[in-house]
């Protein structure tokens, strides 16, 4: 280390004296003035932009060193397992549990009397079998009513069924029960003497029988048919038979459907007695058999749909030979003006109604056994109107219409017994019973009504009906409201109580008082005063199974009249409990 700093000393003189030594001694370069003259002209450098990755002029680059990454894996013991996802989980109502039978027991003032019972049982794999029970009666007691007023309605229905893939059928029998009594009786004098009420006996008995069919077919032209015979007899000898039979086909007519129903319906039967008289009477027997053809096919839009068709009919009257043909074309039509909240409909239809014994007793059950049958001409009903939603769960529908029909048939009270009738009079002719006459009414009308859904709890629905009529022959359309409007609510208050309530209104009808075989007496038309009636109803659930339940009907104790000289019963209230069950 000690040589190396003496030989740095030595070449640090040796080049200190070569400097001194190497300049001449005294030696004058003289001076010299030099003027640099050149004009300032300012610049302005070209931009550039700094490159991302800039170009690096070190004479020296490093080269980038690649990295490489290696993961050493190797297990770790562990007991944990993760859970499968899951939705959350919702609360949701339990589901009533469905009973397949079930029985009702109510009993109130009158002494009316109700009773249900309803059973059904899986027979085999496919099979059913089924039957019911329905009783309704009353012991009467209406304040004006001078006769014996009690009622009775008892039904039994059984039934047989089997269901397959591809084909069901089921088969039905009954028997239906009833009593009434002919109560409606005209007590102004001079005309009757209280004394006869005693010796009137206005009791009559209705029975009927049935046996039917029916049955369903899929993937055939043969879609289904049904088959039905009824018996309808009274206490007075009169009897009826009724037998209907109703294929249905469906026919592939170029990628359009049409299906085609058969009508044969046969009606006769007899009458013991004409009115005012007695003995088997050869014009009070009676028989019509009408056989008929219904096709139609539907096309159908996305905004409209067309039904189009036509029916024929022939009737044969079996008793007088009066054969006529029926042709009545059809067609009905909907279009979505609004899609569901406004849907615009119109129809043409028409048909042959067959009338009958029976039917006119489920309507009137006060009609005399001498009436007579025949079947009514709907020539054309033709109605037209809006229905839709005006909210979720509010709808409506609105429409008009216009109808005319031949032989139709209108309830008239029958005429007063004169001094020389019948001394022998049954108990239906003092002009307590109803006759049926028959005439060509024309009807226009309109309909409306509203249902609303306020919530799952609470249902609300009303309607209305007004009709004007204009008849050929008769003074009046007999019995036939101008007027008719109903409203009904339910409420379900709680899980276990629940309630309802329904009104109607029924405006004034026309009816007469015949006094044509009494001395000084003459016909008078009468006007039927329009009846409002109120029902409400309140049940308890005790439990699945077991309910009770408290009617009031008539709320308004009105003593109105159905019919001409038939006074209702007044207020009324019934408790009475349900039972669902399972075998």
């Amino acid at each position: 280390m000690k040589s190396k700093i003496q030989n740095i000393l030595i070449l640090l003189c040796v080049g200190t004296a070569s400097a001194v030594f190497g300049q001449k001694k005294n030696e004058d370069i003289g001076t010299e003035v030099v003027n640099v003259v050149k004009p300032y002209t300012p610049t302005i450098s070209d931009a550039f932009k700094v490159k991302e990755t800039p170009t690096l002029e070190d004479s020296v680059t490093t080269k980038k060193e690649i990295i490489k990454y290696n993961i050493f894996s190797f297990p770790v013991a562990s007991t944990f397992t993760p859970s499968k996802g899951r939705a959350a989980a919702v609360d949701k109502t339990p589901r009533p549990r469905l009973f397949k039978n079930y029985a009702t027991l109510g009993i109130g003032n009158y002494m009316n009397l109700i009773g249900e019972l309803f059973v059904t049982e899986e027979v085999g794999d496919n099979g059913y079998v089924g039957g019911s029970f329905r009783h309704f009666s009353s012991r009467g007691g209406i304040n004006d009513a001078v006769l014996d007023d009690k009622f009775s309605n008892t039904a039994l229905d059984l039934t047989y069924g089997s269901r397959l893939d591809n084909f069901s059928f089921n088969i039905d029998a009954g028997y239906q029960h009833q009593i009434y009594n002919w109560y409606g009786m005209y007590v102004d004098e001079p005309f009757f003497d209280p004394a006869l009420f005693n010796d009137i006996d206005p009791q009559q008995t209705y029975h009927n029988a049935y046996v039917g069919g029916r049955i369903e077919v899929g993937e055939s032209f043969f879609k289904e048919a049904t088959l039905k015979y009824n018996r309808f007899w009274d206490a007075y000898d009169s009897a009826e038979n009724r037998f209907t039979f109703k294929p249905s086909f469906e026919f592939e007519v170029s990628e359009t459907a049409i299906k085609t129903d058969l009508i044969v319906d046969y009606v006769g039967g007899e009458f013991d007695r004409a009115y005012f008289g007695s003995g088997l009477d050869p014009a009070m027997k009676y028989g019509f058999a009408n056989f008929g053809i219904h096709p139609s096919f539907v096309v159908n839009r996305d905004d409209w749909t067309i039904n189009i068709g036509a029916a024929a009919f022939y009737s044969l009257d079996t008793e007088f030979s009066d054969n006529k043909f029926y042709i009545y074309p059809e067609a009905t039509a909907t279009f979505k003006i609004v899609g569901d909240l406004m849907v615009l409909y119109m129809g043409a239809e028409g048909g042959l109604d067959q009338n009958s014994y029976r039917d006119f007793t489920n309507l009137n059950p006060y009609v005399s056994p001498t009436l007579l049958i025949a079947p009514t001409n709907r020539q054309f009903d033709l109605y037209g109107g809006l229905k839709g939603k005006l909210a979720n769960s509010v709808s409506y529908n609105v429409r008009g219409f216009f109808k005319s029909e031949k032989d139709k048939p209108l309830f008239l009270l029958n005429q007063f017994p004169g001094p020389d009738g019948n001394p022998d009079l049954g108990g239906y002719e003092y002009a307590n019973s109803f006759g049926v006459v028959y005439d060509n009414v024309k009807t226009f009308g309109a309909y409306g009504e509203i249902n609303a859904d306020f919530s799952k709890s609470v249902s609300f629905g009303v309607n209305a009906t007004f009709s004007t009529y204009d008849v050929e022959w008769a003074e009046e359309a007999w019995n036939l409201p101008q007027f008719k409007a109903g409203a009904n609510l339910d409420v379900d208050i709680t899980k276990k109580w629940y309630a309802g309530a329904d009104v109607f209104y029924v405006g004034e009808r026309k009816d007469m008082l015949d006094f044509t075989d009494v001395v000084g007496g003459n016909n008078q038309i009468v006007t039927l005063k329009g009846y409002f009636d109120a029902n409400a109803h309140v049940g308890y659930q005790h439990n699945e199974r077991l309910s009770g339940f408290l009617k009031f009907n008539n709320i308004a104790n009105q003593q109105y009249e159905k019919w001409l000289n038939y006074p209702v019963q007044g207020f009324q209230v019934m408790l009475g409990a349900n039972y669902k069950f399972d075998f």
